[in-house]
């Protein structure tokens, strides 16, 4: 790994990723959900929805093209799922609907009722400053035991290079104090599909373990740095709603210089308890040799990279008047070029990480060899499975279908070395 050659070159890159909820039943012992979720006048599909069984802690999030796979446990007998997402009302629907066979099931958009909204605020920043103060209040500063699927992938153009997917368990440290959260990889798949002319592998480094640092509200020194509001000009943007409440929107992008490149975006907080319930945000790019830095901890001479677009986004679920992480996905877009070379290419990354499963209960600990550092590389940890039922009865989220086919693509080249 750190032997560098002319043909075969490794970049490190340092990425924010995200985290989804999974549950471990007896074979056979649960029912299986699956569905595509579209706007019901628009029919366009509806992504990154949160799916969850009222009640219990078991959720999933649907894919970029809407579609999600849920796994119930019989023993629960719910007979109910909902379906939440930013701008649409809270829909509630049969379990019994979605185990036969996928269908489409349609999301009512929710309007603003002005007449709701008391005050425009003029303040913005104060908004966010009290929900920074509420914290403690509003999150769990107790341990959590959370079980998540996290993926990754890199794409050469258009052409998937990698893979990787796996089953995790975490332990959320309190939204208090200074504890790190605990990662280990619980079951993992991975595909390569390094062709022989490439010059350039490029892999990540942390993979959910540095996924857990884009939780933007516990780890407030990192990212987006809200320890430090004077970085930013925060505006009103908005209000929208979010698992039936109502959200003020507030803008923010820099303020100030820093060493460091920071971000535009937005923060989404809850008018009930100044809770803040999701962060859309992206990397100022405007500097590039700055942004570069985020991202690159060792490459050859001679080599140039260039970002050219990021996007992050974060949400948070409410159970029992507290809030956990719920997802996290990020993406990033980049350019290599070779001084007096007549050589570019252009690379996708991108990873995610839902929260499917949470208990207080029954903490894990991890010994020194199971725990997933964040100068580890996931692909490399992972092992290679080729049973159709790796995943069992643990929540995933559904692939995209370019995912899908690149898993199968690589799959059956890695078939082909093995006879």
């Amino acid at each position: 790994m750190k032997t560098f050659n002319r043909n075969r070159i490794f970049i490190r890159l340092f990425m924010l990723l995200f985290a989804i909820q999974g549950v471990t039943f007896g074979q056979n012992d649960y029912n299986t959900a699956y569905g595509k979720l579209k706007d019901s006048k628009t029919g366009e599909k509806i992504t990154y929805a949160t799916i969850s069984v009222p009640g219990t802690n078991i959720g999933t999030v649907s894919n970029s093209d809407g579609e999600f796979i849920l796994k119930v446990n019989k023993s629960l007998h719910a007979e109910f799922f909902e379906v939440s997402h930013l701008g649409y009302e809270t829909a509630k629907f049969r379990i019994s609907e979605a185990t036969d066979k996928e269908r489409i099931f349609f999301l009512v958009a929710r309007p603003i009722q002005l007449t709701e909204v008391a005050i425009i605020p003029k303040d913005a920043r104060g908004i966010v400053e009290t929900a920074l103060q509420k914290i403690k209040l509003n999150y769990s500063v107790t341990p959590n035991m959370m079980r998540g699927f996290y993926r990754e992938s890199i794409r050469q153009r258009r052409d998937y290079i990698s893979v990787s997917e796996a089953v995790v368990d975490i332990v959320k440290a309190p939204y208090s104090g200074f504890q790190n959260d605990k990662v280990r990889i619980f079951k993992g798949r991975k595909g390569s599909n390094i062709k022989k002319a490439d010059t350039l592998v490029v892999k990540l480094q942390g993979g959910p373990n540095v996924s857990l640092l884009l939780d933007i509200v516990k780890n407030t020194n990192l990212s987006i740095a809200l320890d430090n509001l004077d970085n930013y000009k925060f505006e009103y943007s908005t209000v929208v709603y979010i698992d039936n409440k109502l959200n003020w929107v507030i803008s923010f992008s820099p303020a100030v210089v820093r060493e460091q490149p920071l971000y535009f975006g937005k923060l989404f907080i809850s008018q009930d308890n100044m809770a803040i319930m999701r962060a859309e945000f992206s990397l100022d790019l405007s500097n590039a040799d700055k942004a570069s830095s985020m991202f690159i901890e060792k490459k050859p001479a001679g080599l140039i990279f260039m970002p050219t677009s990021t996007s992050y986004l974060v949400t948070y679920k409410e159970q029992n008047g507290k809030f956990y992480l719920n997802y996290v996905r990020a993406d990033l877009k980049f350019r290599c070029d070779w001084k007096k070379r007549l050589f570019r290419n252009y690379y996708t990354v991108m990873s995610e990480l839902a929260v499917t499963d949470r208990n207080e209960d029954n903490l894990m600990r991890f010994t020194s060899q199971e725990l997933f550092r964040e100068n580890m590389i996931f692909t490399e940890k992972v092992q290679d499975l080729t049973d159709t039922e790796f995943w069992g009865e643990n929540n995933i989220i559904e692939p995209d279908n370019s995912i899908e086919n690149a898993i199968k693509k690589i799959s059956k080249k890695m078939m082909k070395e093995v006879k």
